[in-house]
């Protein structure tokens, strides 16, 4: 069964409940929670404003982003029987940021454009397919961090040669939002323009878990059993670019979500693959939205980006996954 019967899940729920109504009132212009769910339903004046138009949409968008970011992060995981599977780690957003930035600086799109969530989840795509070919299924945690480290790092300098080329500084500046990662800014129609993509990237995904459970087994396990596996492959690799792409499209690169997510959950599920991709996109939703609110608490001039708060604590916490796993790392072939 894809849910569990643990109180993990209804604890995740009462937590997005609350960080949800923390983050409605969290901001430069400070609003009681009785004001904010007031101003949802009704005009409330200058506080409607700011609810509905400036906190409502980012805090959607932590959610959905969060959500499929530790969905596809504990697909992934359970995919490649590898703890360190994740779409920052294969370079996803990074690919999927230069896909969105080419086509933003050749012009031939707006920020606002559906053209651009398809643009970078054929960078996401792209970058994933390549890190699986490379590495291969029965990668080891070195192969697999190497080969996506590679692919994150041509598509950074491919953005990076778009800034050094850009004539313009206005492109310069957007070209920065996407690698950085923020949700400030936002409206309902970032919300809408990645909605439809993170639903289908869901429904690629979840469907996967009795497959994912199989695969535990062993491949040949799983074809015995009637799993298709290539089947299952393309349905996740495809659900995690997809939702990485749509995620990058409207928000910029916010990378460790998915790695992070699958880790704090999996203790209270037995190591089930299937029973972790529910909580571990609840999670992720939790994680991201408490990263948004805390980047509001931050003193400074500017807002700090949340792809940057991200970063610094799912580094250490890569960091220390692999640490607990350098047995491995040493491993040298016969």
């Amino acid at each position: 069964m894809l849910l569990t019967r643990s109180p993990l899940i209804p604890g995740l729920l009462a937590l997005l409940v609350a960080l949800s109504l923390a983050s409605l009132v969290i901001g430069p212009a400070p609003i009681s929670i009785p004001m904010a769910l007031k101003a949802l339903v009704s005009y409330q004046g200058a506080a409607s404003i700011v609810v509905r138009e400036l906190r409502l949409p980012r805090t959607l968008l932590a959610l959905l982003i969060g959500w499929i970011s530790g969905l596809a992060g504990a697909g992934l995981q359970g995919l490649l029987r590898n703890p360190l599977a994740d779409t920052a780690v294969f370079g996803a957003p990074q690919a999927a940021a230069f896909g969105a930035v080419l086509v933003i600086y050749s012009g031939l799109v707006g920020t606002l454009s559906w053209a651009l969530p398809f643009a970078a989840i054929a960078g996401a795509l792209l970058s994933i397919a390549l890190v699986v070919a490379v590495a291969g299924r029965s990668a080891t945690i070195v192969v697999l961090v190497l080969a996506g480290l590679a692919v994150g790092s041509l598509a950074g300098a491919g953005t990076s040669l778009a800034i050094s080329l850009s004539p313009n500084p206005f492109a310069v500046t957007e070209i920065v939002f996407w690698l950085l990662g923020s949700f400030e800014d936002r409206s309902m129609v970032h919300v809408m323009l990645a909605s439809p993509f993170i639903l289908l990237a869901t429904l690629l995904i979840l469907p996967a878990a009795s497959g994912l459970r199989a695969l535990a087994l062993g491949e040949e396990t799983a074809r015995s059993l009637g799993i298709n596996v290539a089947l299952l492959r393309g349905r996740i690799v495809a659900g995690a670019a997809i939702g990485t792409g749509a995620a990058v499209a409207v928000a910029g690169s916010i990378g460790f979500i998915g790695l992070v997510a699958p880790h704090l959950v999996r203790p209270f599920l037995g190591y089930d693959p299937a029973r972790t991709l529910v909580p571990a996109g609840l999670a992720g939703a939790a994680l991201l939205l408490a990263a948004d609110c805390a980047v509001r608490l931050i003193p400074s001039g500017a807002e700090v980006k949340v792809g940057v708060l991200t970063a610094l604590l799912g580094v250490p916490f890569f960091l220390w996954v692999i640490a607990r796993r350098k047995a491995e790392l040493v491993e040298a072939p016969a």
